[in-house]
């Protein structure tokens, strides 16, 4: 019985009030952080030329495919690979998208993609085809049928530190077991990370 009302607790947080808490928390979050974006966007416009955002397809819930919003960091002629495959990422970093990426700015017009529903606020980094080996494994291991996150579990276990296998089992682990406790608690060290600036070179 004690199983049964676990397992009905654990559903109803994960397909209810979690959509419910990251839709509130992008749109307070996007409002509140409206005029530092807009001086980001002014800046890239003005240091580089280029879009302000950079968009691309990721694998999202169900490994369905959506388009990601970020910063745009990178020089408009950069190669078009997985950042971990980058020995010289700082030639392609334009002035603004050092300080930017660094800070992990970047990923803040991801609100919008969690507002929308492609993304959560926590959950499995959203990949690209460059990581389909990592797709794969969260294919195999059910963390594709949870939607992806600005942060998650293996961000805050060494983000693009950890090997592809250890991204797969950290996304897995994740999927298995989604709580509010445990979202609070990757939230809150995420806060960390990005304030120690930890495992800088992200996805």
């Amino acid at each position: 019985m004690a199983t049964d009302m676990n397992k009905a607790k654990f559903s109803m947080y994960q397909h209810v009030v979690k959509r419910l808490f990251d839709f509130l928390i992008a749109t307070i979050g996007f409002i509140v952080l409206l005029l530092p974006m807009l001086c980001i966007m002014m800046a890239i416009k003005v240091s580089s030329p280029g879009p302000i955002f950079f968009r691309q397809e990721r694998y999202g819930r169900y490994s369905r495919k959506f388009r990601i919003i970020k910063f745009r960091t990178m020089v408009i002629d950069a190669p078009l690979k997985a950042n971990s495959d980058f020995t010289d990422m700082d030639d392609y970093l334009t002035p603004v998208g050092k300080f930017v990426r660094k800070t992990s700015l970047d990923e803040l017009p991801q609100l919008i993609n969690v507002m929308r529903g492609d993304m959560s606020l926590i959950g499995p980094r959203p990949l690209a085809d460059s990581d389909y080996g990592v797709i794969e494994l969260r294919q195999a291991n059910g963390a594709d049928k949870v939607r992806p996150g600005i942060t998650g579990l293996a961000q805050v276990n060494g983000r693009n530190e950890v090997t592809d296998a250890e991204k797969g089992a950290y996304d897995g682990l994740y999927a298995q077991r989604v709580t509010f406790m445990g979202d609070m608690k990757i939230l809150l060290k995420t806060i960390q990370v990005a304030l120690q600036q930890e495992g800088i070179n992200k996805s």
